[in-house]
């Protein structure tokens, strides 16, 4: 694959380190100006050099910074590998890759500096103050800047959410890539380079300023989820923030329970020793006292006993799963499961990485895909041909009908789940662009 990066004044030729088969959101209606051209990729042996050729595209002036103290200038990276993380923040599919490209900063902490370039695909997201708050929702510490106008995205010619490209020591660009799943590919590169520049490589540290986060110190830190149980009498509440799920009374507010001991992670035990990764979804069974929550970033979904404190894991391995495929519970991968409903003994799940509505049989310890074909968009149809776009609620109505929040379209759409031969539909929003959005009545 060859990615023709557009320069501030020329076309330059760039060859891309990789093409990927992972999930990545084409920019349909972004002000991109670049073209592609496919050809067959080449996998580099040990010998061989990941130098770039072609001078990495300047920030341009008069940009928002976030996590530095001053503007950044590639010029003054010379000596170090740069990774450029090009995200929006409603993007799935970029907030997947943030362990990544964390995971990628702590290997390579003296030779590596991250630089996310916000490139919004909405209006709202290009507002500095959404970013940061997103920026410290998710723990981005490495700098950010606002790419409001696309001007950093077009002279480095991305065309899909999220891209990510390297430079190497000297400044020139080494490749770029488009998709999930970077670390795989990205790590051999960047062991490549530091291996090829060792002596070139400025090892200082690299000074960040975080944004700081002012929810570390309070109750509540992003909560995502509610759900009512105990016949009215508890709320619980996912704090996504602090990775853990809370138990309060539903008349006073008094907290009476705290499932999970605050600190991300994948374990179950005990209410005091669990840990969850940014809960969201919350169920409550009123027949058994459980709670089922969507354990998003373990892409797994728990149970907590409500009696006993006990938390265990009823669906998941904790790896994100793609393509998606129906499965057993103790085996199935899923992928970013967001919001949960439950109904005669079955559990049906807002799938917003699968971009799919799943449905869980509890008893028969089975999940499946139940709507969407798994492909992004807003199109209406049978239950298995609809395009949905990152749903991120749902709830039945009295008469059986599921309602689902397609965040990434902006819409609240309907699924006939119960019957046979169902279909979907709009209730409110868009049915004819993904990139709608507002706030107009009618």
């Amino acid at each position: 694959m060859r990615i023709f990066l557009i320069g501030l004044a020329d076309a330059v030729d760039v060859a891309a380190f990789s093409s990927s088969d992972d999930p990545a959101e084409p920019a349909d209606s972004s002000p991109s100006s670049s073209s592609t051209s496919a050809e067959p990729a080449e996998v580099p042996s040990p010998a061989t050099s990941y130098a770039g050729t072609v001078p990495a595209p300047p920030f341009p002036e008069g940009l928002d910074w976030l996590n530095t103290i001053e503007p950044i200038d590639l010029a003054q990276l010379e000596g170090k590998i740069v990774l450029l993380d090009f995200w929006t923040y409603g993007c799935i599919n970029c907030i997947h890759i943030i362990p990544d490209l964390q995971r990628l900063e702590e290997e390579y902490a003296s030779e590596l500096v991250v630089i996310g370039v916000h490139s919004a695909k909405f209006l709202n997201e290009s507002d500095t103050e959404n970013i940061r708050q997103v920026v410290m929702r998710y723990g981005v510490e490495h700098p950010v800047v606002n790419d409001k106008d696309f001007d950093v995205w077009r002279s480095w010619g991305a065309q899909a959410w999220p891209t990510i490209a390297l430079v190497d020591p000297l400044g020139n660009v080494v490749g770029t890539h488009a998709g999930e799943g970077i670390y795989d590919v990205v790590q051999p590169v960047i062991e490549g380079l530091v291996a090829e520049f060792d002596d070139q490589i400025d090892r200082t540290p690299f000074v960040v300023a975080p944004e700081s986060a002012t929810s570390a110190n309070t109750l509540l830190s992003y909560p995502g989820k509610v759900a009512v149980g105990d016949a009215g009498r508890t709320l619980y509440i996912s704090d996504t923030g602090h990775n853990r799920i809370i138990a309060a009374d539903a008349e006073t507010g008094e907290v009476v329970g705290v499932f999970g001991d605050g600190e991300p992670g994948f374990e179950s035990g005990p209410a005091d020793q669990a840990r969850f990764d940014a809960p969201q979804g919350l169920a409550f069974d009123e027949t058994t006292g459980i709670l089922y929550v969507a354990d998003t970033n373990n892409h797994a979904l728990r149970t907590v006993d409500t009696t006993t404190g006990e938390v265990n894991t009823l669906a998941g391995t904790g790896q994100l799963g793609w393509p998606p495929a129906a499965g057993l519970l103790e085996d199935v991968r899923l992928n970013s499961p967001w919001g949960l409903t439950i109904r005669e003994g079955r559990l049906w799940v807002a799938m917003a990485g699968f971009h799919q509505i799943w449905v869980v049989d509890i008893a028969g310890e089975f999940a499946t895909p139940a709507v969407g074909s798994g492909l992004e968009g807003v199109a209406n149809g049978s239950l298995v041909e609809a395009s949905l776009a990152q749903p991120s609620g749902v709830a039945f109505d009295g008469s059986g009908r599921l309602y689902f929040a397609d965040s990434e379209s902006s819409s609240i759409r309907w699924a006939d789940v119960l019957g046979e031969g169902g279909s979907t539909g709009l209730l409110s929003g868009s049915e004819e662009n993904l990139f709608d959005f507002g706030d107009v009545d009618g």
